[in-house]
């Protein structure tokens, strides 16, 4: 029994020196990745004062053999507004820290703004990079850097995107508001925005209009209620696709907006009934809805009045109105001059049916679409599809006093068609009328009621009005 004791004694300390080797070893492969606590760390403090706040991220080496981390550095370096410890050692570059096999070790971060300053970005980011053997990795960081109501998800239901409950409040024009996810107007709930509140919107985040619940948006000429993502960057002021859409679902009613200008977004506003119609409305009046990567307007089945309303520069429609209906487009300017890719629809296109993405139809009755007084024209030499799916299913439709880019023959007591409206500045989103626009008186009187006595810029029409939105004055 003695002589085998020496025996284990030697295998033992044989296993221990080879498992010491083993995990001694650096590993050099290029294909060796570090793994993190989190992708993204998230400063959720809103802030009052000059703050900050200290945050935990782990780092992991997952690997058999140690690892060696070349470089863990800010991406904007000393110019970053957070700060880093990682194992000891401050940042904003540490280079050459070792990971044992199956270690881990810390790294805190902090961030220090000034959300009374309204200069800074409501969105306060960077990253921190790691690179291991050639490779590189990030994780980013997040801040909120001013003030501002901030509406971030509590919700998660399988089907459906991230998204928080609002109901029966007033969005005030005090600090911005910035919504993560989507914010949900609920079942008989209503959301009231004042004049001059700004809205911003996260990527893919939207705002969405429940079944049985209302907006009213309460802009003005001089402080009209605005719209966008959450990047104020010059780079992103005419950038489209920033965030997600405005979504009205059946039953919403008495839906306004008055003065809001929604721009660079996916969908500008969409408009939906699914389940029969519900008495749903839309009121659009003194609006502008621009640089959208898809859609201005997307409506299926919907009831919409629009006035003084300009629609510009999107992907693919400016009003994209199926699956029938009831419209009626007052004074408004469709002007599709999309320079961000190629654009082969038309800004306007009027259906009294829908395809699914599995291409099934579905009909339902146009009983109204009307153009009133206003001009439908783009870069495309035709500018408007009106289809009819037959069946004995509704559809009627207008251009009334409407000067259209078109070549197709078309329903409506007046339709000038081709004649070039001469837009102030198309490069810079002008739509008002030169003094050589052929728009120039061309409407009909009859049209002008209510809001529309003036333009949307408070200029009265008088005798025959001008198409489109602008009223031209000398």
């Amino acid at each position: 029994m003695r002589s085998i004791i020496p025996y284990l004694l030697f295998l033992f300390l044989l296993v221990m020196f080879t498992c010491s080797c083993r995990r001694d070893k650096t590993l050099t492969d290029p294909s060796a990745k570090l793994s993190f606590s989190m992708d993204t760390v998230l400063f959720d403090t809103v802030f009052t004062s000059i703050g900050s706040s200290t945050k935990q991220l782990k780092i992991y080496n997952n690997n058999n053999s140690k690892v060696i981390v070349s470089n863990i550095r800010l991406g904007h370096g000393n110019a970053s507004p957070y700060r880093f410890n990682v194992d000891g050692i401050p940042g904003p570059s540490v280079k050459d820290l070792e990971i044992l096999a199956k270690d881990s070790i810390f790294l805190f971060v902090e961030v220090t703004v000034d959300p009374l300053n309204s200069n800074s970005p409501l969105i306060v980011t960077d990253s921190i990079l790691f690179e291991t053997n050639g490779n590189q990795q990030d994780v980013n960081l997040v801040a909120w850097g001013q003030n501002a109501h901030y509406i971030r998800p509590d919700t998660y239901l399988q089907g459906l995107p991230p998204f928080s409950i609002v109901c029966d409040t007033t969005w005030t024009n005090n600090i911005p508001h910035v919504i993560y996810g989507y914010a949900v107007i609920d079942s008989l709930c209503k959301l009231t925005i004042e004049q001059g509140t700004q809205i911003h919107f996260h990527n893919n985040s939207g705002l969405w209009v429940y079944k049985g619940g209302s907006i009213k948006v309460n802009g003005t000429q001089d402080l009209p209620v605005v719209f966008q993502g959450d990047r104020l960057e010059p780079y992103y002021k005419e950038i489209p696709g920033q965030w997600d859409r405005i979504w009205l679902n059946e039953g919403s009613i008495d839906n306004e907006f008055n003065y809001a200008i929604i721009k660079n977004g996916l969908i500008g506003i969409q408009a939906e009934t699914l389940e029969g119609f519900m008495g749903n409305q839309l009121t659009l009046n003194n609006s502008i809805i621009k640089n959208m990567s898809r859609s201005g307007i997307f409506s299926r089945f919907y009831k919409i009045q629009a006035g003084n309303t300009v629609i510009s520069n999107c992907g693919l429609y400016a009003a994209e109105l199926t699956m029938g209906g009831y419209y009626e487009f007052n004074h408004c300017t469709f002007a599709n001059y999309w320079n961000q890719g190629t654009r082969k629809t038309p800004s306007v296109m009027v259906l009294n049916y829908y395809k699914d993405q599995n291409q099934q139809v579905y009909a339902s009755p146009l009983y109204k679409a009307d153009f009133n007084n206003s001009i439908i024209y783009g870069s495309l030499e035709d500018e408007v599809l009106v289809d009819d799916i037959g069946q004995g299913v509704d559809f009627n439709y207008g251009f009334n006093y409407t000067l259209v880019r078109t070549a197709k023959e078309l329903s409506g007591s007046l339709v000038y068609k081709n004649e070039d409206p001469q837009f102030t500045d198309i490069t810079k989103g002008d739509f008002s009328l030169k003094p050589n626009s052929f728009a120039i008186e061309k409407g009909s009187p009859t049209f002008v009621t209510g809001v529309l006595i003036t333009d949307i810029n408070g200029n009265i029409r008088s005798g025959n009005p001008d198409l489109g939105a602008f009223e031209f004055t000398p």
